[in-house]
């Protein structure tokens, strides 16, 4: 069974920054390759979601509905809903990720 891949408009604002920036700041097709990788580990999920872990953050406060995948130094932080799954969130690990995790996704 594959699944839908659906970035939030948030996952998208934060891949099109990670994007901008590696573009800026690094070597030229650093930011092609970037995402390239990305698009391969959303194709990879579409495949076998539920391989990804939960955020260590979440499961601090007893949340296991989102999951979570590496591209380092970035993670992917990821809901499984149905046939369909939303990428939620994709930022730099070295981020405060709980600060970002709780204000991103259990705010709303």
């Amino acid at each position: 069974m594959f699944y839908n891949v659906i970035l939030t408009d948030g996952a998208v604002v934060d891949l099109e920054e990670i994007i901008q920036y590696i573009d800026l700041h690094s070597v030229d097709g650093r930011a092609d390759h970037v995402l390239t990788e990305m698009e391969k580990m959303f194709t990879s999920l579409s495949e076998l979601p539920e391989r990804g872990k939960h955020p260590k953050e979440l499961l601090a406060l007893g949340n296991r509905d989102f999951r979570e995948i590496h591209f380092k130094p970035y993670r992917i932080i990821y809901r499984v809903i149905g046939s369909k799954f939303y990428v939620f969130l994709i930022a730099d690990s070295r981020r405060d990720m709980q600060a970002l995790l709780q204000r991103r996704l259990l705010q709303c």
